[in-house]
């Protein structure tokens, strides 16, 4: 997990940034992207892609993170822009507002999958998450982070829609949700227009 970090230690960078978002396939709710920068060396057993892990575990692997990261940042971008500029955009808009609230600057970038609109050396890798202790530490922030909104503030403002039940994802109970309540200003139109419209088919 750390074959890419010792590639960039070796070339002097001292500072290097994971970046990874989360929510990018959700119909309801912000893209969040984090960034976190980790001490040259270290090694925090059982971080791995978030999406491999439990909600336990992911917890308390966020807490760590949190405690011996250099820094860390996180980028939120609603869904009101991703309708707006689309949700690739506002991917990489999400990944470049947490490395800008990074305390300090990272000289080195590992992105998953993405480039981010920063004058920084970066490299995207593909499955990142599962390829770099950094971007998988991102990964686990972005999601904690997510899913802690989701189970509280948003679950709280729109109690009706199980959003801390899916998420904020496409399964058969938001859909359902969507149809009998109508979408919220938090959902994505664009990404919800097919549902509404396929529903409308059917009376």
């Amino acid at each position: 997990m750390l074959l890419y970090e010792k590639e960039g230690w070796e070339q002097s960078f001292c500072r290097i940034a994971g970046v990874d978002e989360v929510g990018r396939g959700c119909l309801f709710g912000d893209v969040v992207a984090a960034a976190v920068i980790l001490p040259e060396g270290l090694i925090i057993e059982g971080v791995d892609d978030s999406k491999k892990l439990s909600a336990k575990k992911r917890d308390v692997l966020f807490e760590l993170i949190m405690e011996q990261a250099l820094a860390v940042g996180v980028g939120h971008v609603d869904s009101a822009v991703i309708d707006e500029i689309n949700i690739k955009q506002a991917s990489r808009l999400a990944m470049k507002k947490a490395v800008e609230g990074l305390s300090h600057t990272p000289d080195y970038m590992l992105i998953d999958a993405e480039k981010v609109d920063l004058p920084l050396p970066q490299r995207s890798i593909i499955k990142g998450d599962a390829n770099s202790q950094s971007i998988a530490a991102a990964s686990i922030v972005a999601k904690v982070t997510r899913d802690r909104l989701c189970e509280g503030l948003w679950e709280e403002l729109y109690p009706d829609y199980g959003i801390k039940i899916h998420k904020g994802y496409a399964t058969k109970l938001h859909r359902e949700q969507i149809v009998a309540l109508g979408p919220t200003p938090m959902h994505r139109r664009s990404f919800i227009s097919r549902i509404l419209a396929e529903q409308q088919t059917l009376f």
